[in-house]
């Protein structure tokens, strides 16, 4: 098996985490903040008041083998606006801006043709932020996996 890492950030983190948990060859999700202007502990509150710059992102492992970089990325797609700035269902906000935080500096071709590819599909222009991973803090463990242990929480994401 050979694992590979991407961060994705796509409004509320309940959601993409339950998503992409739920894909053959993902071995693991955990949600986070992610690429913080400050140093420092995060909490969901901080978070939330905008001034971190920080996002709620899922770190998401997969078995290559099973999976591909761009299967995950169009599966990413499926399930995001790429052109709303900072915003993602009723969640508004810095935090729920959309991003692909990469740690393979050999993704990022990879990231910026699929994103081409999207574009094609959207007159307005695709906002999403593609960047390296600058920094991840697990959130707090009553956010983890918080779709399984709540299934009829909040998501902007449908599972139909």
């Amino acid at each position: 098996m050979q694992k590979h890492v991407i961060y994705l950030a796509g409004g509320c983190f309940w959601g993409v985490e339950e998503y992409f948990s739920r894909l053959h060859g993902v071995t693991d999700t955990e949600v986070g903040y992610a690429n913080a202007d400050q140093k420092g502990e995060l909490t969901y509150e901080l978070v939330c008041q905008g001034t971190t710059n920080a996002c709620e992102a899922v770190k998401v492992t997969f078995d290559d083998e099973s999976i591909s970089l761009r299967k995950v990325l169009d599966a990413y797609f499926n399930v995001v606006d790429p052109t709303l700035h900072n915003r993602q269902g009723n969640d508004r906000g810095v935090q729920y801006r959309t991003g692909i935080y990469y740690v393979h500096d050999e993704d990022l071709t990879k990231i910026q043709a699929r994103i081409a590819l999207e574009q094609r599909r959207y007159q307005a222009r695709i906002v999403t932020e593609v960047m390296p991973l600058m920094n991840f803090q697990l959130a707090e463990t009553y956010h983890q996996d918080y779709l399984k242990k709540n299934p009829n929480g909040y998501c902007h994401i449908r599972f139909d």
